[in-house]
């Protein structure tokens, strides 16, 4: 549990935030499936990935940790082994998603699970349509753990129903060992990572935008070359110190060599669209991906509209946009939040009961959440629950800096599935957490 209590003098410096989470997972399993040794430099070091690493170690990887750098030897597209025991996911919802993609096609079968919270988390999105390329799995009513029966798979063309990176990679993973084309069509681009990636490392993958829909085009069978990767600093980490920042009087930091990438940024834009101080500086790629430095400073905040269109380019961030949304001079209203309901916890209702535990009028309605910011506020339980869910509790750890109340923080071990520092960072920029 943490103790987070009011912050004086605002939050400030240069803080260093850790590896995109979405990249290090890809990272690993892209090295893992190449030709050759791939070094991996800056790899968020969480729970969520290592378990992500120690499931590649399992299925025979050689991956070791020298001077930092992760250091992978790929054994090819059909090089992995059958492992002597369960792979074991933890929390990591990327990580089972993906993995049943890519282990559909192998020839062994596995069995995946994970911990009460990640064996809550829906796994139909994902058998569905690799069912439909002839996968073969027995599940536990649509949960894990997951029984996955290798075998060879067919092509399909594929419209994705609901807005998933996550499913669309783990379509992608199965059809790099398919020969001829797979079809992965979607409505709203989600965040492209994995087609990035694969690009890089020589797959025959093509991404056809347009006004209306992507189309992802896989032809499998090519084998994937080895490549040295560096991963770029987490966005996602970095909205909690930019809200923090946003929110605190007497605030300017500084964050560098972020991952802006247009698919995932839609928390920048929401915040500017509030009135946010946020320069945008230093734009270079990084293994084809858009790195930036961010200079925040203590903001006045309108309120504002989301429609359902930005829910798709930052359902992540919406626990500490709510957070920012509170101390805002206006009400805020954010739309079509359904995807909340089914991630590490029901963010949605745990975002209103938390909000409306510190005192803040909010409320609920289908799938929208409506934020009525006040001027001052009375806190009715300094209680916050988190369902085990890291940000729920990163989020309302700011929260707590405004607030003339502690606040206590249950389940915050959680935070170390993302963001392993985060106390240690937070507080040495000025804030004041308590283990």
């Amino acid at each position: 549990m943490l103790i987070s209590s009011k912050i004086d003098g605002g939050i400030n410096g240069i803080i260093k935030i850790p590896g995109d989470k979405s990249i290090s997972h890809r990272s690993i399993i892209i090295s893992s499936i190449a030709q050759g040794t791939s070094e991996i430099s800056n790899l968020l070091m969480s729970e969520d990935v290592m378990h992500t690493l120690n499931a590649f170690k399992l299925m025979g990887i050689n991956i070791k940790n020298i001077d930092e750098k992760i250091i992978v030897e790929g054994r090819g597209l059909n090089g992995l082994k059958k492992p002597k025991k369960n792979i074991y996911l933890g929390n990591s919802g990327t990580s089972a998603r993906l993995l049943t993609g890519l282990l559909a096609s192998q020839n062994f079968d596995t069995i995946i699970e994970g911990d009460e919270s990640l064996s809550k988390r829906p796994m139909k999105r994902i058998l569905i349509p690799l069912e439909l390329m002839n996968g073969k799995f027995k599940d536990n009513k649509g949960f894990l753990p997951l029984n996955i029966y290798g075998k060879s798979l067919k092509n399909i063309e594929y419209k994705v129903p609901i807005p998933s990176a996550q499913v669309k990679s783990g379509i992608i993973f199965a059809a790099l060992n398919i020969n001829g084309s797979t079809k992965i069509i979607e409505d709203h681009i989600t965040r492209n990572h994995t087609e990035i990636m694969l690009k890089s490392f020589g797959a025959n993958i093509n991404v056809l935008n347009n006004a209306h829909q992507s189309i992802i085009d896989v032809k499998g069978k090519v084998e994937l070359k080895s490549k040295n990767i560096e991963v770029p600093s987490d966005l996602s980490s970095s909205a909690f110190f930019i809200v923090a920042a946003l929110i605190n009087k007497n605030s300017k930091i500084l964050l560098k060599n972020i991952n802006i990438n247009p698919t995932r940024d839609g928390i920048l834009r929401a915040l500017k669209m509030m009135g946010a101080n946020i320069e945008i500086s230093n734009k270079k790629l990084i293994n084809e991906e858009l790195v930036a430095d961010l200079k925040v400073e203590y903001s006045e905040l309108n309120g504002c509209v989301l429609n359902d269109k930005m829910a798709k380019l930052m359902i992540d961030e919406y626990p500490i946009i709510s957070i920012a949304a509170s101390f805002a001079k206006s009400p805020s209203i954010f739309k079509g939040l359904n995807e909340l309901k089914v991630k590490e916890s029901n963010r949605l209702e745990l975002i209103r009961l938390n909000l409306e535990r510190c005192g803040v009028e909010c409320k609920v309605s289908g799938d929208d959440l409506f934020i009525n910011p006040q001027q001052k506020y009375h806190v009715k339980n300094c209680q916050i629950r988190t369902d085990f869910d890291h940000r729920i509790a990163m989020s309302f750890s700011i929260m707590a800096g405004l607030l003339n109340k502690t606040l206590t923080i249950l389940d915050s071990n959680s935070i170390k599935t993302s963001f392993p520092n985060f106390v240690k960072i937070f507080n040495k920029a000025g804030g004041k957490l308590i283990e």
